[in-house]
């Protein structure tokens, strides 16, 4: 079984026992949590395609830790001003551990 989620304004293919990587969620490593953005379920040749959620069903994962991103150099120019700015971001992620995905 696998199911389409949204998160974090970005959409992911889970199914479950697969570890994935969001953008941050709020909770403690070993904290369960419930997502209810379920925009796709499919099971085989069975596919429930949400407007734009499936009514019922929920996605639940476990929260394996909290995690950064790569360093990112965001360097902005203008030429022939001698206008530079230099600026690092890394992004803060949550890693995911699906464990069940239901339907109501």
């Amino acid at each position: 079984m696998f199911a389409v989620i949204k998160t974090g304004g970005k959409q992911y293919k889970v199914a479950e026992n697969e570890v994935i990587t969001v953008e941050r969620l709020e909770g403690e490593a070993g904290s369960t949590i419930s997502l209810d953005q379920v925009l796709l379920v499919g099971e085989g040749e069975n596919v429930t395609v949400g407007a734009p959620v499936v009514a019922g069903a929920t996605v639940t994962a476990e929260i394996v830790g909290q995690a950064r991103g790569p360093k990112l150099i965001v360097f902005k120019k203008r030429r022939r001003q001698n206008s530079r700015r230099k600026n690092g971001h890394r992004q803060d992620l949550t890693v995911l551990k699906i464990t069940s995905i239901a339907v109501a």
